[in-house]
Formats: structure tokens, sequence, C-alpha cells
């Protein structure tokens, strides 16, 4: 596996992958950035900054987070999640057949390795408050403000 660190937005931003794609982004308080990007993520590197330069909505580079069946069904449901559009955790327990899965459902989504690129950020409570949220919930009022500046809106 291949790593990289590059500045964000919202601090470093570390990047893992290889040839059979990218296993992890996540995001840390500090940290030095890479100063030569390997070949396997500079389509990942290249299409963050777009993101962050708010010329990106969707991501086309090739996935391999490492997972459960369970927590890989729940973070493939999370990329149907339309750009600048938000989902309560219990509307996605619903869609994926259990809604007392709900608190499995925001375990998943707490484990998802691909942050921004598998957009847990898109998740908030049934009453629209920002919960729970890895990076800190400072960084995923930044993301939904990134996405949509006007009003969230729901996609149920």
């Amino acid at each position: 596996m291949e790593t990289a660190f590059i500045e964000s937005p919202l601090g470093i931003t570390k990047i893992v992958g290889d040839e059979n794609g990218i296993a992890e982004i996540s995001i840390l308080s500090e940290g030095k950035k890479t100063t030569k990007i390997p070949i396997p993520l500079k389509d990942c590197v290249s299409q963050l900054r777009e993101y962050f330069d708010g010329q990106r909505q969707h991501f086309d580079f090739k996935l391999n987070p490492q997972g459960t069946d369970f927590q890989q069904k729940v973070w493939q449901e999370l990329l149907n999640i339309p750009f600048g559009k938000t989902v309560s955790y219990l509307d996605l327990s619903k869609k994926l057949g259990d809604v007392k899965a709900i608190r499995a459902v925001a375990s998943a989504n707490g484990r998802n390795p691909l942050w921004i690129v598998v957009p847990c950020h898109r998740v908030i409570g049934t009453d629209g408050s920002l919960t729970g949220y890895a990076g800190g919930l400072w960084r995923k009022k930044w993301l939904l403000e990134h996405e949509s500046p006007s009003k969230q809106q729901s996609l149920f």
C-alpha cells in the first residue's frame, strides 16, 4: 500500500491505496504533506483537490475499502446520497431494509474509511441536527456548507 498526505481546508488528508484502489482517506489535525504523490494515488489526490476547489461533485477513482459485508452494504448506500443532500440515520436504516438496525447503521457509518468520497458527512439526525462525526462536527458542518451554500435539503 502507498500513502500520501495532502493539505486540505480541514487539515492534512491521509490517502492510502494501491493499484487495487483507494482503501483509506482520513483527516488528521496535523502532519506534513507528501512532496511526491505515488502513482496509484494521483487520481484520488487530483479529484480531492478539485472537490475542495468547488469543481467536483462526484468521484470516479477505484475504491477498495476494507470492512464487513454489512459495513460494505452501508457504505455502498452512502454513495447514493447526492451531492448537496442529506439523509437521517433512520432514513438510511429504512433504505437498507431494517429500521431496527439504526445503531448498527450509525456504527458502520462511523467506521467509513473513505472520508468525503463515501459521504458519511451527509447523514444527520432525524431532527436535522449534526450528530456523530469522527472528524469532528465542525468539519461535518464545513463539508455540508461547502456542498450546499444555501439551506440544506433533505433527500427524503
